[in-house]
């Protein structure tokens, strides 16, 4: 006889400030994810909106706020547009690596020189390597970090100008957290880039969806989400699609991240 599936404890964070909407607090709910079948117990929470960080999945449950929308990208159905499809071309040339969950310097550094131009000062500002291993080796399912290089001079590989760490889960992909060069000369629009790759390569692999977290409405660094068309919310009846008016191109955003302690992984 097989084991019977316990069913998960959850438990609920004390309130804290809002890293989205000023003025606001925040609260999660989250459980652990830990032995046999934390695959299927993610996948089948991510269905309903949580997100992973490390062992735990989580979700907004904020008292009087019910902002944070849950949004994935209809990978079969994306048609980019006439942006991306520069972005797209501009970047092809670019060797990408499915590599296991293991950081290496060349990663971090990579991560240090991103969050000292797009996040100063935010959440993420201290972490160290050990906490950089913590967030991407610290996984109980199928994880992944992809990335992103220039290619190879032939004797070694080439330059890494992003990565991201993204789940494979049942029926999508879940991108957890991306990071890249902000300063990478002839390379606009590397984090376009990388969501796009995203949904090009779960298309390929039959997988229906890529996940992207949170929309935030009047959170000016969530809009970038609603760029990418047919995007699916998750509304109290299920999954459905979401037509917000699409936000003008951006260069650069510098708001503050949410520090690990408050279980956020890429929102």
């Amino acid at each position: 006889m097989s084991a019977p599936i316990r069913f998960p404890r959850f438990f609920v964070t004390t309130p804290s400030p809002c890293p989205y909407l000023p003025g606001r607090t925040e609260r999660k709910v989250f459980t652990e994810l830990a032995g046999p079948h934390a695959g299927e117990l993610n996948d089948a929470l991510g269905r309903i909106g949580f997100r992973r960080s490390q062992a735990v999945a989580y979700r907004p449950s904020c008292h009087g706020c019910q902002a944070c929308v849950s949004v994935r990208v209809r990978a079969d159905a994306y048609r980019p547009t006439a942006s991306q499809k520069r972005t797209l071309v501009r970047n092809a040339d670019l060797v990408v690596t499915a590599c296991k969950p293991w950081t290496t310097e060349e990663q971090f550094r990579l991560l240090r020189a991103y969050l000292a131009v797009r996040h100063p000062g935010g959440g993420m500002a201290d972490m160290d390597e050990f906490d950089f291993a913590d967030m991407v080796e610290q996984t109980p399912v199928r994880t992944y970090m992809i990335e992103y290089r220039e290619p190879s001079d032939g004797a070694r590989p080439g330059r890494l100008v992003a990565a991201c760490l993204t789940d494979k889960q049942g029926d999508g992909l879940s991108m957890i957290y991306s990071f890249f060069d902000p300063g990478c000369e002839g390379r606009d629009g590397l984090g376009t880039y990388v969501i796009a790759d995203h949904i090009r390569r779960a298309a390929e692999a039959g997988l229906p969806y890529v996940y992207l977290g949170y929309w935030v409405e009047g959170s000016d660094r969530m809009q970038y989400k609603t760029r990418f068309r047919p995007i699916e919310r998750l509304a109290a009846s299920g999954w459905m699609a979401f037509d917000p008016p699409a936000p003008a191109p951006a260069r650069r955003r510098r708001a503050p991240l949410p520090s690990k302690e408050q279980l956020v992984g890429t929102p």
